[in-house]
Formats: structure tokens, sequence, C-alpha cells
């Protein structure tokens, strides 16, 4: 092809492409060209572009993040400045102390013998109720091979018993039962069928200050169909602090696994 046919061949591309944007424009088909060569315009492929993210999207998110880590250092700097306050609020919200009142049975909740043997024995030569009512703890392994052996070796219940004859609660004031009892849920079970039995009304719980709320809470569940009035005296002679307990290891376990427990008996539906 000669220069003269190819610039022919050029003018001839671009007037065809002139009239095709003119037909268009008026809403004719396509160019003279694409008619010439049987091109209608269908089977033709086009490149495919992707969306492009916005810039604005990006920019969200970056800021979400940023809102994140303002929080978080908000929430250090309020723990940081009010953790004291905090720590305190979770001591004294497990100890629950009521009045004391005149009722028909104190009852002395198992663990922690002498400091809650101690208070309920105060409770009762207060004049506060007739009778002290002693759970039977579950039996450690071996005791029976003890027996076997002609060991004496008393059981914590014996101990609790002992201690509270000593401290001036006559035997005929103390009640008991033969069914061991590994829960404050169990115990509180025992202390419903004796409440039934004697038709009591009113309920004195002796217990630790940490255990307070949980025994509390427990036995109010326990009795939520038998009218039972219930109070709490937390024995006076624990040594715990609700003000500095984080100070002291040995409370700072008690209030942690209190807390456990707490939610243990929450989702076990025992409160």
């Amino acid at each position: 092809m000669d220069g003269k046919t190819l610039q022919s061949r050029l003018q001839e591309i671009l007037s065809g492409g002139k009239a095709g944007e003119s037909s268009r424009g008026t809403g004719g088909g396509g160019s003279s060209y694409g008619r010439e060569h049987g091109d209608t315009g269908e089977g033709r492929s086009y490149p495919v572009s992707k969306p492009i993210e916005p810039e604005g999207a990006r920019v969200s998110g970056i800021a979400r993040l940023k809102w994140v880590f303002f929080v978080l250092a908000l929430l250090y700097v309020l723990i940081s400045a009010y953790h004291g306050l905090l720590l305190m609020s979770m001591g004294r919200y497990l100890v629950v102390a009521h009045p004391p009142e005149k009722s028909d049975l104190i009852v002395c909740l198992g663990g922690g013998n002498v400091e809650r043997g101690l208070a309920a024995a105060d409770a009762y030569r207060r004049g506060l109720a007739p009778h002290v009512f002693v759970a039977r703890e579950i039996i450690p392994d071996g005791y029976d091979i003890l027996k076997q052996r002609g060991v004496s070796y008393p059981e914590s219940r014996d101990l609790m018993i002992l201690m509270l004859k000593e401290l001036g609660v006559p035997e005929s004031a103390i009640l008991t039962r033969d069914t061991p009892s590994e829960s404050t849920v169990m115990e509180a079970g025992l202390v419903r069928e004796l409440v039934r039995e004697k038709n009591h009304r009113s309920l004195i719980l002796v217990t630790s200050p940490t255990h307070s709320r949980r025994a509390f809470l427990a036995f109010k569940k326990a009795m939520a169909q038998d009218e039972v009035s219930i109070l709490v005296i937390p024995s006076s002679y624990s040594k715990y602090d609700p003000e500095a307990w984080w100070k002291n290891p040995k409370q700072l376990r008690e209030v942690l696994l209190e807390y456990q427990k707490l939610a243990y008996y929450f989702f076990k539906g025992y409160l």
C-alpha cells in the first residue's frame, strides 16, 4: 500500500467515525465503517475495571481505630486513678450484715469453725435464738480406715459442737443432721427441711464476712416458697478488711475465690 492509498484510507476511516458519532447523537445506528464490514457492535469485549475503594472508607476505618485506642487509654487512666475505690467496692459487696433480731434458729455455717463458732455462741448468749444448727461436713478420705484401726479422730462438726459447749451453749440447744453437706447450697437444703419440720419462720445465718453475700442469696433462693425471714451476722472475729483486702495475700485469695464461687452459683441458678 503506497502513501496516497494509506492517506485516503485514513480519511475514509475518519469521515466514517464522524458520521458514526453524528448518527449516535441523533439516535441512528452504527458507523458506516461498521456497517460496511458487518460489525453491528454485538460480541465486542471491553476491559472490565474493578471498583475503586473510596478514600473516605479508609479514613473512617482509621478514625474508628483511633477511637478504640482513646477509649482504652481512658479506661486505663480511670482504673489507675480510681482503682482503690473499685477494690474497696468489691470488698464491701461481699459483706451482708443485718441488725440482729430475735429469731427461731441460729445457723452456724460450716467452714471457718473458730471465727464462726465464736460469733454463733455470742448470738446464742444474747438470746437471739433458742437453738443453734451445725451441719455435718463431708467426711475426709481415709476416715473410715482410722475408725477401723481404732483411731479416734473428731469430725469438724464434733469440734464445732465441742467449742460451742465450752462457750456456754448447752448441748440440748445444739441441733444437727447426719447427712453430710459439702456446699452452702446443700446446707441451705438441710436447714430448709428443719425449718419445715419445726415450722420456723426466722433464721440468723452466722458465717465469715466474705461468705455472707453468697450464703444470704443461696438461702433466700432455697427458701423462696417458705416465707422465712433470713438475717445475716458476719463474724466480727474475722480479720477480713474490705478496705484493704488486696494488700493481704490470704484475704486476696479469699476474695478472688469467693467471686469465682458467686459466678458459679449464679450460672448454676443457685442464687
